[in-house]
């Protein structure tokens, strides 16, 4: 039995993957084209595309396909998307608000695959942890430093919950972090110096979410980097399972690579 009882609860920031895929032959930018704004700038959204000096947690992000690739769990609506919009809040209404209005608009023109999600205290970070990673961390840099974008769904197996998910080993045996603030690492210590090659050029952000498909915790991970050779090193590094044991109990979904435009009209341009 898994003992929550220590752990931080709180929500930090609520957040959302808008994956959107053309549907018919309707012109998707036109059904979008004044109410995305409109709901951003109603919620205060700011625009990652130039963040400004420090990353909002009021935030929104248009990401154009640049490719994908299938992984252990099959997802067509997240692998073929052709557009994907994230979107940031401390509080939970902005998201729900901008997740619904969206997707009625849409519907009839695209595909609207959402994934939501919460982010929560860094749980089992230690000390040694924070300092050597977090303490560092990249934060989020305008698109013409970081043009890159990944959406990268994980799970973890039953088997990782309830045979090794017990408080003792969560600390030493913890690898992908379920919640995570944006940060340029979210695996254990030791994993994290083998692929350090590629945490400066990288930043995550976490959006975890619960999705009802025939696995029962899938999360979504977005990377944004200035090499994508820099990301492909630390997933490789991750994927060993020699050097990393734990990743037997992860299963990948698809990876949907994109590049960070500046606004729903450049999406189609």
């Amino acid at each position: 039995m898994i003992s929550n009882e220590f752990l931080a609860t709180e929500v930090l920031a609520h957040g959302a993957y808008l994956c959107l895929r053309r549907s018919g032959n309707g012109d998707v930018q036109k059904a979008g084209a004044n109410r995305v704004s409109a709901l951003a700038e109603r919620h205060q959204l700011r625009n990652e595309f130039d963040p400004g000096a420090e990353p909002s947690r009021e935030s929104i992000a248009f990401l154009r396909r640049r490719g994908g690739t299938k992984g252990d769990l099959s997802d067509d609506d997240v692998l073929q998307a052709d557009w994907v919009i994230h979107v940031a809040s401390r509080r939970e209404e902005p998201v729900a608000d901008f997740c619904g209005e969206i997707a009625r608009l849409l519907e009839p023109v695209a595909r609207v695959r959402v994934l939501r999600g919460v982010v929560r205290p860094k749980n089992y970070t230690g000390a040694a942890m924070n300092n050597w990673a977090y303490a560092h961390q990249v934060v989020q840099q305008p698109a013409g430093a970081m043009p890159n974008a990944f959406l990268f769904p994980l799970s973890k197996t039953d088997d990782w919950w309830w045979n090794t998910g017990t408080s003792a080993s969560l600390h030493s045996k913890y690898v992908t972090k379920s919640y995570c603030p944006a940060g340029a690492g979210s695996v254990g210590l030791r994993y994290v110096r083998r692929s350090r090659c590629g945490i400066p050029a990288a930043a995550a952000r976490a959006c975890p979410s619960l999705v009802i498909r025939p696995w029962s915790s899938y999360r979504g991970r977005k990377y944004v980097c200035r090499s994508i050779q820099s990301l492909r090193q630390v997933c490789a590094a991750l994927r060993d399972v020699k050097r990393n044991p734990e990743w037997r109990f992860v299963r990948e979904g698809p990876i949907w690579q994109g590049r960070r435009v500046a606004s729903w009209a450049e999406l189609f341009s």
